[in-house]
């Protein structure tokens, strides 16, 4: 192996072997808790941007498996663990992560004190950092160097990570394919429901649990506007997940805006004497769910505050509480910024809290049939711990 070293942008360097591709690359230095799901991490477009760092010390030893990726790449702009192991044991298996890295150009590092570094970053915080593999010596950490590491910025996030929605998100099922007579919510079979799944970065795994719930789902890109969406007439509207700021996405928010006012129309009439039928075309009713990024840009565009988090919550071991049930449930995250729990409207009920920080992780509205998570129901956590969300949004559709 080479030699490789990784430079965050206070200065601290790390020297390791190197992992995946040569060269030299820049990003956010994150660390994810994950004990397993290695291939999920890579493949998830919420990781746009950053150099992630596995906190767990062995990776690899499972290899990968193609069937299990979220999308159709990986997105990291750096890989940093403890262990590689090249010599993977599973009857899934089909290649190994090094030669993963490699086909996906991804620079990764190996062979360094990972405790040490997510140490540093959980008292200073997510910094920057440059991976640097494939050089004989290292380089001299200048001011000039530190100066270029720091200028990286995550920028267009969500428009970078778009995928081809023809084909729906790559891994799942083609677009607008019907799973018919599956078990629905609260274990009854269903007839189909159309639903729109708004793609800022989405996993596959979203569009799977909707289609085992015999949906029709028709993925739209980041660009689409509100009335685009409300052309299609869908039954609900699932905001996914996606990378960076929030706030960053000004033209969506907008969008979303319009959606939640027609929704508020749509309730207003439904609530109205003058109201005729259930079933009035006139009064159609969205229900909205929305995760991680969804959750966030859906908060923004019912007035509430977003800020960046210290270092973030990423990994499959955070706790969240119930704030109705008080049971606390093992969730998997991956985000970087967080509602601000004052922010909320009085329209805007928190429905979990994260059990570490107290942060928010969950809003229902009482004004509209909406609500969201912080954390990501499809990635079975607990291993199904909140997979119930999905037949929760069943019911809210079947209601309305």
């Amino acid at each position: 192996m080479q030699t490789a070293y990784l430079i965050l942008a206070d200065g601290t360097l790390f020297e390791g072997k190197s992992i995946g591709a040569s060269g030299m690359t820049i990003g956010e230095t994150v660390f994810t808790t994950g004990m397993t799901g290695y291939i999920e991490t890579l493949t998830d477009p919420s990781y746009y941007g950053q150099i992630v760092t596995q906190t767990f010390p062995l990776i690899g030893n499972y290899g990968v498996m193609p069937q299990d990726f979220e999308s159709s790449k990986s997105w990291v702009r750096g890989y940093v663990v403890r262990e590689l192991c090249d010599q993977p044991s599973n009857f899934r298996c089909g290649g190994t992560l090094s030669d993963f890295l490699k086909s996906q150009n991804i620079i990764g590092i190996c062979g360094i004190d990972t405790r040490a570094l997510t140490k540093r970053l959980r008292e200073s915080g997510v910094m920057n950092g440059m991976i640097i593999s494939g050089v004989d010596t290292c380089p001299a950490v200048t001011e000039e160097l530190l100066k270029e590491i720091k200028a990286y910025k995550i920028e267009q996030a969500v428009e970078s990570v778009q995928q081809n929605t023809d084909g729906g998100v790559t891994g799942v099922s083609p677009v607008e394919r019907v799973a018919t007579n599956e078990v629905g919510a609260q274990g009854e079979t269903s007839p189909s429901k159309s639903i729109v799944l708004w793609d800022f970065g989405a996993k596959a795994n979203i569009q799977r649990e909707l289609e085992k719930r015999g949906c029709r789902v028709k993925v739209v890109p980041c660009t689409t506007t509100a009335d685009e969406i409300l052309a299609l007439k869908p039954d609900g509207l699932m905001l996914s997940n996606g990378p960076g700021d929030p706030a960053d996405n000004v033209q969506i928010i907008e969008e979303l805006k319009k959606i939640c006012e027609y929704d508020k129309q749509m309730v207003s009439i439904r609530s109205s004497t003058y109201s005729t039928t259930e079933d009035d075309s006139t009064s159609r009713v969205i229900p909205i769910f929305g995760i991680c990024l969804g959750h966030q840009m859906l908060a923004l565009a019912r007035g509430c505050k977003t800020s960046k988090l210290k270092y973030g919550h990423r990994g499959g071991n955070h706790p969240c509480k119930d704030t109705e049930t008080g049971r606390v449930y093992i969730t998997s995250q991956n985000h970087g910024y967080a509602v601000e729990n004052a922010s909320l409207p009085s329209y805007a009920k928190m429905s979990f809290f994260n059990v570490n920080d107290g942060t928010v992780e969950g809003i229902t509205y009482t004004d509209i049939p909406a609500f969201s998570v912080q954390f990501h129901p499809e990635a079975c956590g607990g291993p199904h711990d909140t997979n119930f969300l999905f037949d929760r949004f069943m019911s809210l559709i079947n209601i309305c």
